[in-house]
């Protein structure tokens, strides 16, 4: 691996830390009070090209490598997770997942809208009780001939309330286990397709999370992304490359966090000098860098691996495994590091730790990640 990175990449990272310094920041807090999803940012994330970062050109997107869509991440969650988790969702699930297996009719019908940013997609799985384990779902569709129909609940997801187009995992076929499960294409429109109430949550609370309800909805056959059954594989694959976005995003809250601590630490005073001076924040900011510098190559060569076409599913559950940790722990260093001052809205790092935790759940808890990890490692 490359440790230089190229001029691309660059010009990729400092676009995105100039949008979400200059054009996120200023409004962050109030959204995050207000619940506010950022719409008018999105679309703008869209123009610059970060909505289908690695989607060919010729759909509608910006032909980048997943190393430039760790950097943008990394940048945009800095400042705000709740932008970003939108902008990982629509990327590594939805335009991914979409381009790699769908049909050249689907892509042309609902790829290119999405890459460009014009329309948001989310991605279905997690149910009241099976979470995000996609062998045990409750959302059924049935095979009528010429269409399913599907009926179930879906909760936690991200972009529920304002995406046009959703992946939904469902059970055709119960005898078969997960070999009868399917992944369909759903439109918000389609009739029987209900959206619930938004989630009040502790964090990242910009974005949009609901629970969807699927009543007697005819979703067409060509809407059935890859072989009947396909729908398991699907989704294990396509969960795998959303891990990479969200160890990215862990990794952006956490240095996003180390550089408001650090900056605080060299102007704060205590006991007549800056209180970096004292050897007690200068190794929290130690070990704070080094963390935040492992979970970074975590992330990367992740990101290193899938580029080249390598196996990365160990790679991207320890990458989300471990930043999602340094993302929790640094944040809670860093208000320690801001005494009270870390303890109000205006500093940033108490909605920097609220937001940390939702990465040590969402696309697979710290304990799933673990057995994908000691699955690969104890393979024959």
């Amino acid at each position: 691996m490359n440790f230089e990175m190229t001029e691309e990449h660059i010009a990729v990272r400092d676009a995105a830390r100039d949008f979400a310094q200059n054009v996120l920041k200023p409004g962050v807090i109030e959204r995050d009070n207000t619940q506010t999803f950022p719409t008018e940012y999105i679309k703008q994330l869209g123009e610059l090209g970060f909505m289908g970062m690695m989607v060919d050109p010729k759909y509608g997107g910006s032909g980048m490598d997943t190393i430039s869509y760790v950097l943008a991440m990394e940048e945009i969650s800095k400042v705000d997770a709740s932008t970003s988790v939108c902008m990982s969702v629509n990327n590594s699930l939805v335009c991914w997942g979409l381009e790699t297996f769908g049909t050249e009719e689907q892509k042309q019908k609902y790829l290119v809208p999405l890459a460009k940013g014009e329309k948001i997609g989310a991605f279905c799985l997690s149910e009241p009780e099976a979470g995000s384990d996609a062998t045990s779902q409750r959302t059924t569709a049935i095979d009528m001939g010429d269409h399913y129909l599907l009926n179930g609940t879906k909760n936690w997801i991200t972009n529920g309330g304002t995406a046009s187009t959703y992946l939904v995992i469902a059970q055709t076929d119960t005898d078969k286990g997960h070999k009868g499960i399917n992944a369909l294409i759903v439109e918000r429109d389609m009739e029987g397709f209900i959206v619930g109430a938004k989630e009040d949550k502790l964090g990242i609370r910009g974005s949009d999370t609901h629970t969807l309800m699927f009543q007697d909805v005819k979703v067409p056959k060509e809407n059935r992304i890859g072989e009947d059954g396909f729908g398991f594989k699907f989704a294990m694959k396509t969960l795998s490359g959303g891990r990479i976005g969200i160890a990215s995003q862990a990794l952006g809250i956490a240095s996003g966090a180390y550089e408001l601590a650090l900056a605080y630490s060299k102007e704060r005073k205590a006991f007549g000098k800056e209180i970096s001076k004292h050897q007690a924040i200068a190794f929290k900011l130690a070990d704070m860098a080094t963390q935040i510098e492992a979970a970074r190559l975590l992330c990367l060569k992740s990101a290193w691996l899938k580029d080249n076409k390598m196996n990365y599913d160990q790679a991207s559950s320890m990458a989300k495994l471990y930043a999602s940790e340094v993302a929790m722990k640094q944040t809670v260093e860093a208000v320690q590091i801001h005494g009270g001052y870390g303890f109000v809205k205006e500093y940033h790092v108490e909605r920097l730790m609220r937001d940390a935790k939702i990465t040590q759940i969402y696309e697979g808890t710290s304990e799933v990640q673990k057995i994908v990890i000691s699955r690969n490692l104890l393979r024959d």
